[in-house]
């Protein structure tokens, strides 16, 4: 393993922002992330990196970046209706749903063509189309960055939210998620109701889908429209899906007939954050080197040369123009550093 100092980033994050980190190293084993935190030894601070999919740079890293490059997929445990999977941290996610679907196993196949790697998907608890990470999640186990001891999270230990988990809050930058765990389906109950899943179906005549039917189905929608990040830079969707209380949904109802909006327990409502800054005007907007995509507006984008500072100038303006017109405040999904 060799330590390199002030290294680009540009080609190790989703967004293309070209910055550098004071030290970088890539570890593809347990041993080998031990082995770098102890030579650390304390001397800087260290920041675990993934595919670099859910971050946006706005500066150089004064830490010692360390790549999660552990690999692996291994069923450890095979029962009539399940099946328990470990996987490596630094596994590819879609190559992980890949692998799922081809072996006919259920669970994973709506959060098609996510990308990142598996270490960081139980911090985003990542979702898409009706399913969330933690529908199939078991346990993990992750490194703490500070000793080198290697621990075991539980399901509830991991306290997953709406694209959360105690790895934003209380434990933020203390681990490195080596091995994640899941359950999958051997006879898996097919979620079709969300988005546009069921009606790509129809329209390919597919009356009995698989869950190959249905991550083909999920790829085809997120093609369609959400750019190729090593054609345009970005990181999918930028901001959470905001929730409001019925009272609110009911006065904006009032006001905007035509809102779109998802009804979840407990009397609350989510709004698209896509549909919000599309009626903002955003959607398709060019400032400069970035703005919001033309398929959509949700997506904020690197058009070549732009910087951090610049997608984020554009980031707090669209969530001013949101709040401005529906009273609703957005939340950054991705990671601004």
């Amino acid at each position: 393993m060799i330590f390199q100092s002030n290294h680009s980033l540009k080609d190790l994050n989703t967004f293309g922002i070209d910055q550098k980190a004071a030290w970088f190293i890539r570890v593809n084993s347990t041993s080998d992330l031990r082995h770098a935190i102890n030579k650390n030894e304390g001397q800087h601070p260290i920041f675990i990196l993934g595919g670099g999919s859910n971050m946006l740079l706005t500066r150089d890293l004064p830490y010692l970046v360390i790549q999660n490059d552990i690999q692996g997929i291994e069923v450890i445990k095979e029962e009539e209706e399940n099946v328990e999977v470990s996987v490596g941290g630094g596994v590819n996610w879609h190559k992980l749903v890949l692998w799922s679907v081809n072996k006919g196993y259920g669970g994973i196949e709506n959060l098609s063509l996510i990308p990142g790697r598996v270490g960081a998907s139980p911090i985003q608890n990542i979702g898409a189309y009706g399913v969330e990470l933690k529908d199939v999640f078991v346990k993990l186990h992750a490194m703490e960055l500070s000793t080198g001891a290697l621990e075991e999270f539980t399901k509830e230990a991991c306290q997953f939210g709406y694209r959360d988990s105690i790895f934003k809050h209380t434990l933020k930058g203390k681990y490195c998620i080596t091995k994640v765990f899941f359950r999958f389906s051997k006879n898996p109950k097919l979620n079709l109701s969300y988005g546009a899943i069921q009606t790509t179906l129809t329209e390919k005549q597919i009356e009995h889908p698989t869950v190959k039917d249905v991550s083909d189905a999920v790829i085809a929608i997120r093609q369609s429209k959400l750019p190729d990040p090593s054609e345009l830079g970005n990181s999918g969707s930028f901001f959470k899906n905001p929730t409001i209380d019925k009272s609110n949904f009911e006065s904006l109802k009032i006001k905007f007939p035509n809102i779109v909006s998802y009804k979840l327990p407990n009397n609350r409502y989510k709004i698209p954050a896509g549909w919000l800054i599309e009626q903002c005007g955003w959607k398709g907007k060019r400032i400069g080197n970035t703005g919001a995509y033309a398929k959509q507006a949700l997506v904020l984008v690197n058009y070549g040369n732009a910087t951090g500072a610049e997608v984020w100038s554009l980031a707090q303006e669209i969530a001013a123009s949101v709040k401005a017109k529906f009273g609703i405040i957005l939340s950054p999904e991705v990671n601004v550093l």
